[in-house]
C-alpha cells in the first residue's frame, strides 16, 4: 500500500490556482485621458460600426466628398478666368466722361422652365468673370418663344432708320448723349447667347432684321364676329319695365404684357430680299454660351452626374466669356464636309434635353364658338425648327475666340486656397491664425 505522505526531502506540489482568479489578478482597466475626460469625451469605441453603418457611411462620405471636391474647383475655374480678365478693369481711360464698353446678354426661358432658371445660370457662371473685368452689360430677356427674335429683330430695324421717333427710355438717353457730346465706345462691343434655343431665336432675329421690311406686313382681313341675340320678340313695353344691372366695379388689375410682333418675314423670303445700303460689313461677335437643362425624374442620373462634374462647364463658360471681354474674334467656320455652318451646329446637343412638347404641333387656336371669325394663325416654331442661314448675313457674323497666348496665361493663373475653400475650413484657419498671431500693443497694459 502506498504511503500518502510524501518523503521528508521533496516538498509538496502547489495546486493550480483557478484560472478566473489568474486573469482577473492580471487585467486592468485602461485609464482614459484627463483631457478628454475634463471635456466630456466619452471612452472611445473598442470596435468597429456594424457592417450596414459602415455602408452608410461609406456612401454618404464619399457623395460629400464629390460634391464638396467639385463645388471648390468649380470655384477655383471661376476665379482663374476673373483673374484672367482683370486686368481690363485697370487700364486707364482717356476721358473720364467715357463710357465703357457695353456687352448685351440674351437670356430667356429654357424650355419647359421659368425664367428664373435661365438667370441664376448667368449669376453663377457668367456674372463673376463680367464683373472683374469691369465692363458694362445690359439685358434681353424673354419668357416665352420668339421674344428673343422680336428683340434683336426691332433693334435692327431701329439702327436702319435715322429718322425713327426715340421712343424707348435707352433710345432718349443716347439722344441725350450726343447732344452733351459723351464720348462714346469706338470699337467692338459683343453679344453673349445663352443657351441653343436663345441662339436660334438670335440668329432669326438677324435676318429678320437685315432683310425683313421696316414695316410691318399686313394683317389678313378677318370676319366680323356674329353673336345670337336672344329676346327679339319681347315688346317695347316689357323692355322699358326691365331696368338694367349695375355693372360691378372690377379692382384694378396690372396692365397686360404687350403682345408678341409677328415675324416680318419667313425663312423662305431670304433669296429674294435685298440687302440694306447701310449693312455694316462685320456685325457685332457673338458668343454662344453653354446651358445644359435637363427636366424629367428619368433623367435624374444624368442630372446627378452634371450637378457632380459642374467645374467642366464652369470652365468651358469662363473661357467663351473672357474671350467675349478681351474682344478678339473670328470668322464663323464650316464642318469638314462643307454641309454645315458653325452657326447651325453650334451647341446642337442641347436640343435631345428638350421636353417633347416642343417638338409638338401646336394646333392654331380659334375663337368662341358663337363667332364666325378666322382661326388665328400659329406661331412661328423657331425651337423646332433648323437654323435656316443667308450667305449674305451668315459671312459678316464673328466669334468670340481666345488667343493662345492668353490661354497660356490663363492656365499659369494660380488660386490660392482661401478663395475656394468652405465656410468650416475658412473658419478653422482664421481661427488657428487668430491663435498663433501676436496680440496688437494696447497703451493701457502695464507692461507697454
Amino acid at each position: 500500500m502506498a504511503d500518502p505522505t510524501p518523503p521528508p526531502g521533496q516538498a509538496a506540489a502547489p495546486a493550480p490556482a483557478p484560472a478566473a482568479a489568474s486573469s482577473g489578478a492580471t487585467y486592468k482597466a485602461a485609464t482614459p485621458n484627463p483631457a478628454f475626460r475634463m471635456m466630456g469625451i466619452p471612452y472611445l469605441p473598442k470596435k468597429l460600426p456594424s457592417r450596414n453603418w459602415m455602408i452608410f457611411f461609406a456612401i454618404t462620405g464619399s457623395f460629400s466628398a464629390a460634391v464638396i471636391y467639385d463645388k471648390r474647383e468649380k470655384k477655383r475655374a471661376t476665379a482663374r478666368w476673373a483673374k484672367a480678365v482683370s486686368h481690363l478693369a485697370r487700364e486707364p481711360i482717356s476721358d473720364p466722361t467715357q463710357l465703357p464698353r457695353k456687352l448685351t446678354i440674351f437670356l430667356e426661358s429654357p424650355p419647359g422652365d421659368g425664367l428664373r432658371v435661365a438667370q441664376d445660370h448667368f449669376t453663377e457662371y457668367v456674372k463673376p468673370i463680367l464683373a472683374t473685368s469691369g465692363l458694362d452689360w445690359e439685358f434681353v430677356q424673354g419668357r416665352q418663344q420668339g421674344d428673343i427674335r422680336a428683340a434683336v429683330a426691332e433693334r435692327i430695324r431701329r439702327a436702319r432708320d435715322p429718322k425713327a421717333v426715340a421712343e424707348t427710355k435707352d433710345e432718349i438717353i443716347e439722344d441725350v448723349r450726343k447732344r452733351n457730346n459723351t464720348p462714346q465706345w469706338h470699337g467692338a462691343r459683343g453679344d453673349i447667347v445663352i443657351g441653343r434655343h436663345t441662339w436660334k431665336e438670335y440668329v432669326r432675329g438677324l435676318h429678320e432684321g437685315w432683310l425683313g421690311p421696316l414695316t410691318p406686313p399686313a394683317e389678313p382681313e378677318r370676319e366680323p364676329a356674329i353673336k345670337k341675340v336672344e329676346g327679339e320678340g319681347t315688346s317695347e313695353g316689357s323692355e322699358g319695365e326691365k331696368q338694367e344691372p349695375k355693372p360691378e366695379e372690377k379692382p384694378e388689375q396690372k396692365p397686360e404684357r404687350p403682345p408678341q410682333p409677328p415675324p416680318y418675314n419667313t425663312t423662305n423670303d431670304y433669296p429674294t430680299s435685298p440687302l440694306p445700303l447701310l449693312i455694316p460689313a462685320e456685325f457685332s461677335p457673338s458668343s454662344p454660351i453653354p446651358f445644359p437643362h435637363v427636366l424629367g425624374f428619368s433623367n435624374t442620373l444624368i442630372r446627378l452626374r452634371r450637378f457632380l462634374n459642374r467645374r467642366y462647364l464652369a470652365d468651358d463658360i469662363g473661357r467663351e466669356v473672357a474671350a467675349a471681354c478681351l474682344a478678339a474674334a473670328r470668322e464663323y467656320r464650316e464642318d469638314a464636309d462643307l454641309t454645315q455652318s458653325e452657326q447651325q451646329i453650334v451647341l446642337d446637343h442641347e436640343e435631345k434635353d428638350w421636353v417633347k412638347s416642343v417638338w409638338s404641333d401646336e394646333k392654331p387656336k380659334g375663337d368662341d364658338k358663337d363667332t364666325a371669325a378666322s382661326p388665328t394663325p400659329p406661331k412661328e416654331k423657331i425651337w423646332a425648327s433648323p437654323i435656316v442661314l443667308d450667305p449674305r448675313i451668315a459671312m459678316r457674323m464673328r466669334r468670340f475666340e481666345i488667343r493662345p497666348e492668353e490661354l497660356a496665361r490663363a492656365k499659369e493663373i494660380v488660386v490660392p486656397e482661401e478663395e475656394v475653400e468652405g465656410f468650416f475650413k475658412g473658419s478653422i484657419r482664421s481661427l488657428y491664425r487668430w491663435a498663433i498671431s501676436k496680440p496688437e500693443p494696447n497703451p493701457s497694459w502695464p507692461d507697454e
